[in-house]
């Protein structure tokens, strides 16, 4: 039987229908809307346990003479190279040796503001004055006084006010690439060092943490000595961050919380720093990653000089670091000049 207007069961009809279909379609957006909540809930309770994880460290301290805050936020990042917690095991796999003295291997500044963001690599031959020390290679800092020093010694040496601290250690940076399957690097040509353990064709290939540590230790080998291994450090840490980063980590909580658990204890930050630091921070290097922003090392005008007491070391052209270093201060464009 038909109903007016040729509709069947009559006016009911369609109206049953249309509110089984709100009905229908009220539990679909319900049960996505509970699921977003449970997601929100569970980011939230790994964004606090997350917090509770991370080590912290007196790396700043206020002195006579301390550069002025600029405008932007610039982060001091260093890979330490104490072999102090490494099993004679672990030392030789890594090809690290058996030298105990705290050092650093990699020492980066990282400035985010309206424009950047902008990696800077400081080469750890770099002959600068240290404080209390005379003049020195940069990361002797490091060995002389710790975080403290040479967070000083690179506000000197650059005019640059460092408003967070991150320090990583040889064998959690293994950890972190192997917790995120690895990473892909592309060598431009075969690299074979003996020192570091590297062993490489040229062309893009997927290196786990060991690979990747002897990828950036090598430099005894490279043409381009300590400038060539800061353009790998960059190249590294990009790729860790875009990795870590990645949709299948980050919507991945199981997964997430594996890379982080391998991130923090790899991890030593500033006394001010926590997730949200830390978090801003790791957008800053997959965006670099990503093309979005520049990397860079800061101007040398002569790679090998030898200095009394020092060895070999680099001096940077002061002019152009001098230039480089004020457009970081103003978080205005950089110099397009340098050691890219």
């Amino acid at each position: 039987m038909r109903g007016p207007g040729g509709t069947p069961g009559g006016r009911g009809w369609p109206e049953r229908l249309w509110r089984a279909g709100w009905t229908w379609w009220k539990r679909i957006l319900l049960a996505l809307l509970v699921l977003v909540v449970l997601a929100v809930a569970g980011g939230a309770t790994l964004f606090l346990w997350a917090g509770k994880q991370v080590r912290h460290v007196d790396a700043l301290a206020d002195y006579a003479g301390r550069p002025a805050a600029g405008k932007g936020t610039n982060w001091l990042l260093i890979g330490s190279d104490s072999r102090g917690r490494l099993t004679p095991e672990q030392r030789r796999e890594l090809h690290v040796g058996n030298d105990v003295v705290q050092n650093t291997d990699t020492i980066m500044v990282l400035h985010s503001g309206e424009h950047g963001p902008y990696l800077v690599s400081l080469p750890r031959d770099s002959y600068v004055s240290v404080p209390g020390h005379g003049r020195q290679k940069v990361n002797a800092a490091f060995a002389e006084g710790g975080p403290k020093l040479l967070t000083r010694t690179v506000e000197q040496a650059t005019g640059l006010r460092i408003d967070r601290y991150a320090e990583v250690s040889f064998l959690g940076f293994v950890q972190v690439v192997d917790a995120v399957g690895g990473v892909r690097l592309c060598p431009e040509t075969p690299l074979r060092d003996t020192r570091s353990g590297a062993d490489f064709r040229a062309g893009c290939q997927r290196m786990d943490g060991t690979q990747a540590l002897a990828y950036v230790r090598a430099r005894y080998a490279d043409p381009e000595g300590d400038l060539g291994r800061v353009k790998r450090q960059r190249q590294l840490l990009g790729a860790v961050a875009d990795e870590t980063l990645a949709p299948a980590v980050c919507l991945d909580p199981f997964r997430l919380r594996t890379v982080l658990t391998a991130a923090l204890s790899a991890l030593t930050v500033d006394d001010r720093s926590g997730m949200a630091a830390l978090t801003g921070m790791g957008w800053s290097m997959k965006e670099i990653a990503g093309g979005g922003g520049t990397a860079t090392t800061v101007p040398v005008a002569n790679p090998g000089v030898m200095a009394g007491g020092a060895g070999e070391v680099l001096l940077w052209d002061e002019q152009g670091a001098k230039r480089l270093f004020d457009a970081l201060r103003n978080d205005d464009p950089i110099p397009t000049s340098g050691n890219n």
